[in-house]
């Protein structure tokens, strides 16, 4: 997003104006209109942009004007690349003696039998501080035989001052010590009547095999990647007796850990197991989104202290609808197995690498990771905001990196982004900080003064230092 400047362009006979863009600004030279006038500060450059009408510029043959854009502030000057006008015979007098321009290889010219009655002048430049309160000047020179000056008009276009921008304070991620990562789902693998016997082509036993599988291999694979553990924990539907349900929960995960073992080999107590005989909290979450009969009332039963043989008995004496129901469209889902694969991901340090790795597979990064390729960007710029953005994606909830997303959003004086950022960066003195320099951004001095003060008070520096600069840009 093109950032604008705050442009104060004072024009000749004019009095002053603020805004980015003057139109009109007659003859602000002999020969000489702008108008679509614009100065721009975008990261690294300020760009200079105007329209210039040329049609009552008149060149004697014997004479050159030289019309030269010119930023000054003080002591401190830059000419910016000029537009040489030749008269027929100055013109072939440069020819002859090697002279392709008054200026240098950046001057645009023509002759004046070819000159335009409209030019489009754009014309990036390096910014340097001192550039900030710089008054653009359109300076013409007339040139006669042996290099000689005759003449001289110069006309203020306008004045580049920089809006006030709080210094934003982006904080560097704790580094992990180790990467540790999980990949979780659960599986709902089918065994025969009271069998704990895993037959891999029986029901939907492919597809869902296929699951824990897939989850593994999508990991263990991956050169980057050491696999810790695979943990497993079964559970059983609550009818039938507790204590047969706890012996089916124990011989279905033990069954299904031999036989995760005996696709992969992994080493001694890789794989860990445990179990639950019946899922009475997943009994729970079905009934309550259900609209079933005396939902209430299961409810309460299945919350009561009751032990779990006779609060089943009890739900299918009491409501045997209900129950027979439930075991027809919600037991099915309780017996399942739930399993979670733990794993460690190498660290990057190399800058080259971790923009591969950004590109290809941000969620092997570290927020620290994602915060020193940052680094190498020059901020506002698009490629420093996405950094920042695609890790607060891999880590929503993280307060550090909704903090610094929300920076990089100021940055850009994408507000409202900022704000949804802010909302979850957590309340240090470094996000209260944040808070005052989007309300500076916004114009809103007063609160901005609320949050500096505030985190000021948390004994943040940086916030006095703002809230000097803000109460002598207000003066």
């Amino acid at each position: 997003m093109k950032r604008t400047i705050f442009i104060l362009a004072t024009l000749l006979g004019m009095g002053n104006m603020s805004g980015v863009v003057a139109q009109n600004i007659e003859n602000i030279i002999p020969g000489v209109s702008i108008e679509n006038f614009n100065m721009n500060r975008n990261g690294k450059y300020l760009t200079v942009e105007m329209e210039l009408h040329l049609s009552a510029l008149d060149v004697d043959a014997n004479r050159a004007v030289l019309l030269t854009p010119r930023l000054v502030n003080g002591a401190d000057s830059l000419d910016l690349p000029a537009i040489g006008i030749y008269g027929r015979r100055r013109y072939y007098y440069y020819i002859r003696n090697g002279i392709s321009a008054i200026s240098g290889e950046s001057e645009k010219s023509f002759r004046v039998s070819k000159k335009p009655e409209q030019l489009e002048y754009n014309n990036p430049i390096l910014y340097e501080d001192w550039m900030n309160g710089a008054t653009l000047k359109f300076h013409r020179s007339d040139w006669g035989c042996c290099q000689e000056i005759l003449a001289e008009y110069e006309g203020i276009v306008g004045r580049h001052r920089e809006a006030f921008f709080p210094e934003l304070i982006f904080v560097q991620p704790k580094a992990e010590i180790m990467k540790s990562r999980s990949l979780s789902g659960s599986a709902y693998i089918d065994f025969p009547v009271d069998q704990t016997v895993i037959y891999p082509d029986y029901r939907r036993n492919t597809v869902e095999l296929g699951k824990i599988q897939a989850t593994i291999d999508s990991v263990r694979n991956d050169k980057d990647v050491t696999i810790t553990s695979v943990w497993l924990k079964g559970f059983a539907s609550p009818e039938s007796p507790y204590k047969h349900n706890t012996e089916l929960a124990i011989g279905r995960t033990a069954a299904l850990k031999k036989h995760i073992g005996q696709l992969y080999h992994f080493d001694d107590g890789i794989i860990q197991t445990d179990y639950e005989p019946e899922d009475w909290t997943g009994l729970r979450r079905y009934v309550e989104q259900s609209n079933i009969n005396h939902r209430a009332e299961i409810l309460a039963l299945i919350d009561s202290d009751m032990e779990p043989d006779a609060k089943e008995a009890k739900i299918k004496r009491t409501y045997p609808d209900e129950y027979r129901f439930m075991l027809q469209h919600f037991y099915p889902a309780l017996r399942h197995t739930d399993y979670r694969i733990d794993y460690n991901i190498r660290t990057f340090s190399e800058v080259e690498e971790i923009k591969r790795i950004m590109a290809e597979q941000p969620q092997k990064l570290s927020l620290n990771e994602f915060y020193l390729v940052a680094g190498k960007y020059e901020p506002g710029t698009d490629e420093f905001t996405d950094i920042f953005q695609t890790a607060v994606r891999m880590f929503p909830n993280d307060e550090t990196a909704n903090l610094n997303a929300a920076n990089a959003a100021i940055r850009r004086d994408d507000f409202g982004t900022a704000r949804k950022y802010l909302d979850k960066a957590g309340d240090s003195a470094e996000a209260v900080y944040a808070r005052g320099a989007l309300t500076v951004r916004e114009g809103d001095y007063d609160m901005a003064r609320r949050y500096l003060g505030k985190a000021k008070e948390m004994g943040l520096e940086q916030a006095s230092r703002t809230l000097d600069e803000l109460d002598a840009r207000q003066k």
